[in-house]
């Protein structure tokens, strides 16, 4: 079981517990504002772009190069930056923080 935190734009914290799938459909499952998935993961939208916390950038492993390419089309990407789609509920992600990147 995953313990994840979601930061939403409007500084709300959202807590919930996963134990498999990815973290977005976690967050679509449970309405967290600003996490839409429109392309219902299969990393094409960036509709599911969050910021990993400092410190918790190691718990989701490197961006592949599908989704690094994804990102550099987005004006809010930063070097912190990830698609929640991409992120797999594990042990390993228990504990991170997640700010709800704003959108174009």
């Amino acid at each position: 079981m995953a313990k994840i935190t979601f930061i939403t734009r409007d500084n709300e914290t959202i807590i919930l517990e996963g134990t498999s799938g990815s973290v977005m459909q976690l967050a679509v499952d449970n309405g967290v504002p600003g996490i839409d998935g429109d392309c219902g993961g299969v990393c094409s939208c960036a509709t599911c772009h969050v910021h990993v916390d400092v410190g918790h950038h190691l718990k989701t492993g490197e961006a592949t190069e599908i989704e690094t390419d994804m990102l550099e089309l987005n004006d809010y990407a930063n070097e912190r930056s990830r698609l929640c789609c991409q992120i797999q509920i594990s042990d390993a992600i228990d504990g991170i923080v997640l700010q709800v990147a704003e959108s174009d």
